[in-house]
């Protein structure tokens, strides 16, 4: 049976956390959607295509011999996992404020769509501290974001605050 997983995120950019939460999920299921959310009221650093390449280079390695899917979606988290298959749906937590948003997530997910799973994967613990905005942060001011993200990343953000002239 291929059991499909759905991670949703705006991964913008993709940290080690999320890489974190990537490796665990494939050993989940044989598929894994990675699934980038687009929404008309934000604006990313990355554009979605510069997101996807990221998830590419960082999550490929770790597939090895799974399925990885790199999608979007701009509606319902259910209703783009259910439109992959997904019986599964992947939620990483850094701590407890995650935990109760997170709780009230999965519960109204759970009437939506009771068919698919929440599972809820807590972080490494060197992971804990990382976000995608304190990320962006640290970058912005020239700070060494080595740690936090993979090297494609770096590169990436080291690119897009580099000095124009």
């Amino acid at each position: 049976m291929n059991t499909i997983a759905f991670y949703a995120g705006s991964f913008d950019p993709p940290t080690n956390g999320h890489i974190d939460v990537i490796r665990r999920a494939f050993a989940m299921a044989d598929t894994l959607v990675i699934a980038i959310g687009t929404h008309p009221g934000k604006a990313p650093l990355f554009s979605v295509e510069e997101r996807a390449d990221m998830l590419r280079a960082v999550a490929a390695p770790i597939a090895s011999g799974r399925t990885l899917t790199i999608a979007t979606f701009n509606d319902l988290t259910v209703d783009a996992a259910r439109r992959y298959g997904a019986t599964l749906m992947i939620r990483g937590l850094r701590d407890g404020t995650d935990l109760d948003y997170e709780m009230q997530l999965a519960g109204m997910n759970g009437v939506l769509a009771p068919d698919i799973q929440t599972v809820f994967l807590p972080a490494s613990p060197n992971m804990r501290p990382i976000t995608a905005t304190l990320v962006r942060q640290i970058a912005s001011m020239g700070g060494d974001i080595s740690s936090f993200v993979p090297e494609p990343v770096r590169l990436a953000l080291a690119n897009k605050f580099a000095p124009k002239g």
